[in-house]
Order: C-alpha cells, then structure tokens, then sequence
C-alpha cells in the first residue's frame, strides 16, 4: 500500500530527475537491486577491479538496461554492479561516460542521478589522471580538494541554478580515512578537460601556474550535479601518467592500465574506508 510519505518522496524524485531515470530504478528493483543504497562508486579508467570487492553481487551490462548509454573507452568494461561491501549496500558503476565519446553533461551524470534516485548516502567517484605537479609521481592517489573547469561550457551543463561547491572539508575528512586504513595519499586540485586528445605541453605548462595538480577528462560534471543534487560526494585521482612535458615519455593509454594494476589493492582498501566511514 503506497503511503503519504511514500507519494511525497516520488514526487520529490521526480521533481529532481529526469522521467527516463525513475523508469531506469524501476527496472532496477525489478532486478533485486535494495530501494535504497549506502554507497555509490563511479570507478574511473582501469580501476574496474574493485567490483571484483562487491559481494552478492548482481551485475547488469549497460547494454541490459532500458535507456541506457554505453561506455565505450577502454579500461572502462561498462556495467552495473551492485552488492555488499562490508555489509553496506553498494553499487559500483564499472565504466562512466565521458563528453568525449560524443555524450551530453545530461548523460555524463547519470550516475549521480541513480545516487539520488536510490537515496544513497554517499557517492565516491575516481578518475585516471595526469600529474601536473612536480612532486607527483606515477601511482599517488590524490584526494580531490577543488576544481578547475577548464573550456567548461555552462549552457550546456545540467545544472541550474545558484549553488556552491566545496571540497576542501570533505577532502580533510578522506584523509583523515586514508590515513586510519593505512593508505598514502595526496591532495590537490584537479583541472577538467574535454578531450578526447592528450593535452600539449604548453597547455600543461599554463595549467600548472592556473594551479592545477592533476588533469583529466571526467568528474567535474559528476561532482557539479552531486552538489546541485545535494548528493554527499568525495572524489579521488589515481595518477596514472605525467602529463605532457613533465617526462620526455610519449603519453600512452596502456599506462592506466599498469598504473591501476599496480594500485588496486591501495584503492579498494581506501574506497572500503570511505564506504564505511565516510
């Protein structure tokens, strides 16, 4: 028997989220997926290992699920995948979706409109990235603090509206979780990019004085809804390569792939940390 309350929520979602991604929960629940999750996990380039951490899993293809895109960059192996992790509900989504491969902002957020649609409490989102700061080093795990929207156009983002977005005293509190499970990071500011190119080294070199850290292709849409959406959001870089200029080495995808490997252990047991804690 559906209740007030319950009529009072629905339309509170509805208000909030587009029409096709209540139909998308819908068909969700329909799969066993809990009405409500503790976490949500949005697993950047290479670092799909961690749903292999999800037990009881019940795992579900994009291409399985009505109205919905599919990841198509590699490292990315496109599914849903939702389970316990330590006893909390989560779902992890293995491959998001990038401007770059020809999507909208609108679509690039769909999955923090499922963490709104199933009242997660949480959402953590990782990236691949490239080390822009000098002190950094291939594998370092750096803790979001700010963002720079860089060639970000506005019009066509899916937020609207006058709202605000602070990092830094999440970013204290995902320290403070690294720290306690024994996990290194770093910290700083990662500087938004479209793609699908590498950057120039000029362009590396301008960034760093505008005081970028870390560069990427992904997260700030997803970090921008989640504020606007009132989502509780952490977000973590792996940096995978140097960005260009800061080696002599010609930028290469397969070193997201070696990068991730050689920290998936690191990763999952910071990502466990924030599921629990965070």
């Amino acid at each position: 028997m559906t209740t007030e309350l319950d009529t009072s929520q629905k339309q509170s979602k509805a208000m909030a989220l587009p029409e096709y991604i209540l139909e998308i929960r819908d068909f969700l629940l329909d799969q066993g997926f809990p009405e409500k999750l503790d976490a949500t996990v949005i697993l950047g380039s290479g670092l799909g290992d961690f749903g292999s951490q999800i037990e009881d899993a019940i795992t579900i293809p994009y291409g399985h699920i009505p109205n919905f895109p599919q990841s198509t960059v590699q490292g990315h192996s496109g599914a849903l995948i939702c389970g316990h992790v330590d006893g909390k509900k989560t779902l992890a989504f293995s491959g998001r979706f990038h401007f770059y491969e020809g999507y909208d902002f609108s679509t690039t957020v769909i999955p923090v409109h499922l963490a709104k649609a199933f009242d997660s409490e949480k959402l953590i989102v990782s990236n691949a990235a490239g080390g822009i700061n000098l002190d950094f080093r291939v594998g370092d795990l750096m803790v979001i603090e700010d963002i720079i929207r860089q060639n970000f156009d506005l019009k066509a983002a899916p937020s609207k509206g006058l709202w605000s977005l602070d990092l830094n005293p999440i970013a204290d509190q995902v320290q403070n979780i690294a720290t306690s499970v024994g996990v290194n990071t770093k910290r700083g500011t990662y500087l938004y990019v479209k793609g699908p190119n590498y950057e120039t080294k000029a362009e590396i070199k301008a960034f760093r004085i505008m005081g970028g850290d870390a560069v990427g292709m992904s997260t700030v849409p997803e970090l921008m809804e989640a504020a606007r959406l009132g989502v509780k959001s952490a977000a973590i870089s792996l940096i995978t390569n140097a960005a260009a200029g800061v080696t002599d080495q010609k930028l290469d995808h397969a070193e997201v792939k070696e990068a991730a490997e050689m920290k998936k252990n690191e990763f999952a047991q910071l990502v466990k940390g924030l599921i629990q804690a965070f």
